[in-house]
């Protein structure tokens, strides 16, 4: 399954989501609208041991239940509109305690490396790292609206009980998560959930509350009693859309893991761990049950129907169908000894596992790469990371830096004069000691290789999504400003530019991020052909060839509509081309890369800026491409 017959199956599971808590609602709104009515009708009696105790009116029973229809919505919208803050809340509500990017603890260091290659292996940006400090189970989780908002957290018996094979599978597992849209769908699951777990709380605290003497003490045990017993009702059902939801998607992360780093072992002896460990993937944290749907591994042992992650030996014979479960003896001894830790510190990765990158690009493999980063992905991506200049890296791992060092990206290498006027733009916007640091930044970036730009800024974002929502939004009008300030935007100004847009933009406002819509190509022919023609213009420099270039990727998708090749559109027309195809529904989005691919590929070799305006194009299509382009993963 590629990464557009996912979202096209997320949007069916999403329905089905819908339509299973509809019914949830409306049965526990009957079952609670009857208690309300019983309890009026025994309110309203004479007798005192309610011995005459009359059938609830059908007009009490409805009125409560749209009391309690109108209780539970209210609930669920506001928990949702909690959790548009970004995936760092939930991980905060949790106890977890956020990873600084300068952090020099090796534990901590290690997973800031694991998860940066990843993030830039996949094309994602780098998401919030958090641990859960007092949880000494090994788990982990994924949570956030976005990408962009995506925050992954990690427990402290995670660091100290994995080595980093191991945390590197757990990793690739969440991130299969991030890629495949299935944190939306969480997010979703745990507000409307909440809105069920309301009227239990409800019903529970009123009993705690109600004094047991009495007319009034009595009535009351009698709503709470009933209330609590709809809303464990609620509870029931909300577990088991949960289960429902949860289990398969485990058995694709796990898969899609092992896809992503070549390698079963790291994976299967994480879950080995997990299997002989007594603490397991527990969870102490209270409020951790409302996100058990989106943890690595069980954190709360639930069975049966309500079981939201597979078994864990299941899941190890699906890595290793010869896993036989008496071979734990020994690892269980040890990983249970108090004195066991990994060694601090980096550990080599083992690039002997990872297969070599090779082939030519070819619109089926590009579509298959969606989302689904390959081991050459991660290899291209290590290489990339452990090859920047140790001073940049130092540099964006520093709050007062990094900013900085972004927009150092943007200036001019060769003219020295516009780069003059660049800085005299940022100077008038923020002050001269930035624009200092921007052109100290510059001359740093002097031997930085065109293919490590985009990686390197996406190294940046985490401190820019720490910033406050005003400056950030001053920050994009800047980069907009210095890209334009010799009267024209060149092709990298313009990829950088987009992709800070879509980043922030899905930062900004994650809820409002969206992975697939409804528009369908026939309605989108202006804005594919600008699409089109900019990809032609920037890897085939005669127009002729530009236009062939052009004809074969029109062709796919519109093979009975002529349409002639008009030249390279203005960086301005293609800002608003891509914000309306982002529109498109899944499938659509899957021709339309494919025939980006059939254009790109026309002339038989693909250069950094055809690959960096092809990887700003799947961003904005919010269909994240993978760092090694056509390595076939």
């Amino acid at each position: 399954m590629n990464f557009f017959e996912h979202q096209a199956r997320a949007r069916a599971q999403s329905r089905w989501m819908l339509y299973a808590f509809a019914l949830a609602v409306l049965i526990v709104s009957l079952l609670v609208g009857s208690v309300l009515a019983l309890t009026v009708s025994a309110a309203s009696s004479q007798n005192p041991a309610y011995a005459d105790l009359r059938l609830p009116d059908l007009g009490l029973v409805v009125a409560g239940a749209a009391v309690v229809l109108l209780v539970i919505t209210l609930a669920s919208l506001f928990k949702i509109s909690q959790l548009k803050s970004g995936g760092g809340a939930v991980a905060q509500a949790l106890g977890g305690v956020r990873v600084d990017p300068a952090t020099r603890d090796p534990r901590l260091r290690r997973l800031r490396n694991v998860v940066e290659e990843i993030a830039i292996a996949s094309g994602l940006p780098v998401p919030e790292i958090y641990v859960l400090e007092q949880e000494a189970g090994i788990n982990a989780f994924a949570a956030g609206y976005a990408p962009a908002d995506a925050a992954i957290a990690v427990t402290r018996g995670s660091l100290e009980k994995l080595n980093r094979d191991e945390l590197q599978g757990v990793i690739a597992h969440e991130f299969s998560h991030v890629l495949n849209g299935d944190m939306r769908l969480n997010i979703r699951l745990m507000g409307l959930v909440f809105g069920l777990l309301v009227i239990y709380v409800i019903g529970r605290e009123l009993l705690e509350a109600t004094p047991r003497r009495g007319k009034r003490g009595g009535t009351l045990t009698v709503l709470g009693f009933g209330l609590v017993v709809a809303g464990a009702v609620g509870l029931l059902f909300g577990r088991l859309i949960k289960a429902r939801i949860s289990r398969q998607r485990e058995f694709l992360a796990d898969a899609s893991a092992v896809q992503f780093t070549r390698q079963t072992l790291g994976l299967a002896a994480a879950l080995k761990k997990i299997a002989g460990y007594d603490l397991g993937s527990h969870l102490s944290s209270r409020r951790g049950e409302q996100v058990s749907h989106m943890l690595f591994g069980d954190g709360f042992g639930l069975h049966f129907l309500f079981a939201t992650h597979p078994p864990v030996l299941e899941r190890i014979r699906r890595l290793e169908p010869g896993f036989k479960p008496e071979s734990l003896r020994g690892l269980a001894e040890q990983i249970n000894d108090p004195g066991y830790y990994v060694p601090e510190g980096e550990e080599e990765l083992p690039l002997s596992r990872l297969r070599s990158a090779g082939g030519a690009v070819s619109p089926e493999q590009v579509v298959a790469q969606v989302a689904h980063p390959g081991a050459d992905d991660y290899r291209y991506a290590e290489q990339l990371h452990a090859t920047l200049p140790a001073d940049l890296i130092a540099g964006v791992q520093d709050a007062q830096e990094a900013p900085a060092l972004l927009l150092a990206l943007l200036l001019n290498a060769r003219d020295e004069a516009l780069a003059a006027e660049q800085l005299r733009v940022i100077g008038a916007s923020l002050g001269a000691p930035l624009a200092a640091k921007v052109a100290y930044w510059r001359q740093r970036q002097g031997n930085l290789h065109a293919a490590q730009r985009l990686p390197l800024a996406a190294l940046v974002f985490p401190i820019l999504r720490t910033r406050p929502a005003a400056e950030l939004r001053r920050y994009m009008e800047l980069v907009a400003a210095v890209s334009r300030a010799d009267g024209r935007v060149c092709a990298f100004e313009f990829v950088l530019g987009r992709m800070l847009r879509v980043q922030l933009t899905d930062l900004l406002e994650p809820a409002l991020a969206h992975d697939s819509g409804r528009r369908r190509l026939a309605h989108c022919e202006d804005a594919v052909a600008l699409l089109l023609a900019a990809m032609a213009d920037a890897g085939n420099p005669e127009p002729e060839a530009a236009r062939r270039a052009f004809q074969e990727g029109w062709n796919h998708l519109y093979p009975r509509l002529a349409r002639r090749y008009l030249g390279g559109p203005s960086w301005p027309q293609l800002d608003t081309a891509l914000d309306q195809l982002d529109e498109l529904a899944a499938p659509a989005k899957q021709l339309l890369v494919e025939a980006l691919v059939r254009t790109l590929a026309h002339n038989g070799r693909v250069t950094v800026g055809e690959a960096e305006l092809l990887r700003v194009a799947c961003a904005s299509l919010h269909c994240p491409l993978p760092a090694g382009l056509g390595s076939g993963g």
